[in-house]
């Protein structure tokens, strides 16, 4: 009987091969492949002609890197060998997109229904921060809630999340930081997964509540109420206060049940997070596929973690739907490239050391693996953190590549779901939206199964189709999106994952 492949070539062009476990010295991968020099764990790189001391690695048929010295066919190729180089690309615009053909049957999935058209998966009460200085007060109220039993009766709602956060004061008010912050405080005040908001702030913050609220109605549904602990006169007031008004916003939020909406609603952030050689091949391309089908459907999907796809920009600006689109892509690498400058960071900080644990050697390798979470769909438009997304299809979102932040801001703009790949196991959960995390190997998810809903190591164990796999992601997405609850969603995660972007001094 032929053994099975231990190693695999990702394409035709690649001068390294991933291996499909641990390999030992002196083993083969695959036949007619180079006899191994050193043992290669499961996820790492083995080259399978010499490569000179400068001369590109070729991965996904792309470059990851140059040899920083001479890398001997069957050797491990690995951060003893490989660095970053040179990053020039060729950007083609708009040279490559092709819509994708609509999908020819109607699905829906069972959500609520908000008075500004939106549709959300969760039906929860928020109570929103402003600042730091009013968080305990935030939890206090939750607590003091919990602990009456309010929520008993309001059936229809599911839960109440304190919303707080680590920043709001000591910051310029008319800055870049200022802006980013009101752009994602104002985007969970909105989202369609709380049935109701109450904003919490101190009073003497430089994130004013008056500003926030602005004289303008921020929710349609009139379901927001706002205070300050100083004009409430301090903490137990505000807790009364606080307990009152949460009433009379549970009583407006429980009026709206599960009713069935297009799937066009569904607006899904893609995140990875512990990736690892695997990453590229299994979870992150099953990503891929689920989110074409629900852009086939008219929703909407978001990459983002803007750090994360540098060295493959170029991939997804050639799918722009135009020229305008692609140079936006462009104009926040290049803003980034200026941000790291000047904050003595470097665009190449990651992998991280789990990455690299897990067979990732450049951000250029990372990246590539990464930006496969986006499909084949046309790249539709381009918006910054936490900006309000109203452009159907696959988007790009700016962010850091930190996964909470990322995420945050993913939610800000409009995710009601989110799909979060990790090879290293990644656990967290980010209410009010419900987080899918996916698999990218077997022994991970067996080893944290508690934690994974996905698992995509399948794919290379079992022969399981990414198609196949991409379509399961797919169906999952209703169904979560429906109600069916993930198990970051039952482990109780989402506490303390609201981590706005802090950009500028803090004074």
């Amino acid at each position: 009987m032929t053994k099975p492949p231990r190693m695999l070539k990702l394409h035709p062009d690649d001068n390294v091969a991933i291996a499909l476990g641990d390999i030992d010295t002196g083993d083969v991968g695959f036949a007619g492949g180079p006899t191994l020099l050193q043992a290669i764990k499961q996820g790492h790189k083995c080259a399978l002609a010499p490569i000179a001391a400068g001369q590109n690695v070729i991965r996904y048929g792309q470059t990851i890197g140059q040899a920083t010295a001479d890398i001997a066919t069957g050797e491990h190729v690995h951060t003893q060998n490989l660095g970053m180089g040179a990053h020039t690309q060729d950007y083609a615009h708009a040279s490559e997109a092709k819509a994708l053909a609509p999908a020819a049957e109607v699905r829906t999935f069972d959500g609520y229904h908000r008075a500004d058209g939106r549709v959300g998966t969760r039906n929860y009460l928020g109570i929103l921060t402003s600042v730091n200085c009013s968080g305990s007060v935030a939890k206090f109220i939750a607590e003091a809630a919990e602990k009456s039993g309010l929520l008993d009766e309001f059936p229809n709602i599911d839960g109440i999340v304190p919303i707080t956060h680590g920043t709001g004061c000591g910051m310029s008010g008319d800055n870049e930081g200022y802006t980013t912050l009101f752009r994602t405080l104002s985007g969970y005040a909105q989202h369609p997964n709380f049935g109701g908001i109450l904003l919490i702030g101190l009073g003497c913050e430089v994130m004013q509540i008056a500003d926030l609220v602005g004289g303008r109605p921020i929710r349609a549904d009139g379901a927001l109420r706002y205070m300050t602990i100083q004009q409430e006169g301090g903490t137990r007031k505000t807790i009364e206060k606080g307990l009152s008004e949460l009433r009379g916003i549970a009583e407006l939020a429980n009026t709206a049940t599960r009713q069935p909406a297009p799937i066009s609603h569904l607006i899904a952030g893609m995140q990875c997070g512990g990736s690892d050689g695997y990453s590229g091949i299994t979870a992150n391309p099953a990503l891929g596929i689920a989110s074409d089908l629900l852009v086939q459907h008219g929703g909407t999907t978001i990459l983002s973690e803007t750090s994360e796809i540098y060295g493959a920009e170029h991939l997804l600006t050639r799918r722009a739907v135009s020229v305008e689109v692609g140079l936006k892509l462009i104009d926040r690498v290049r803003w980034w490239e200026d941000y790291t400058a000047r904050n003595k960071g470097e665009m190449d900080n990651n992998p991280s050391p789990g990455n690299k644990r897990g067979g990732l050697t450049t951000i250029l390798e990372k990246s590539l693996g990464a930006v496969a979470k986006s499909g084949s769909a046309p790249l539709t438009d381009v918006f910054l953190f936490a900006e309000k997304i109203e452009t159907p299809g696959f988007v790009f979102m700016d962010s850091p590549g930190f996964d909470p932040c990322s995420v945050t801001g993913q939610i800000a703009s409009g995710a009601n779901l989110i799909a979060f790949t990790t090879g290293r196991g990644s656990v967290s959960g980010y209410m009010p939206t419900p987080g899918i995390k996916i698999a990218t190997n077997s022994e991970m998810y067996h080893r944290m199964s508690d934690d994974m809903d996905v698992n995509c190591g399948d794919i290379v164990s079992e022969g399981v189709s990414l198609t196949d796999k991409g379509r399961d992601i797919f169906e999952l997405f209703i169904r979560v999106a429906s109600g069916e609850p993930t198990k970051s969603e039952e482990l109780g995660f989402g506490g303390v994952e609201f981590v706005p972007w802090q950009i500028g001094a803090v004074m």
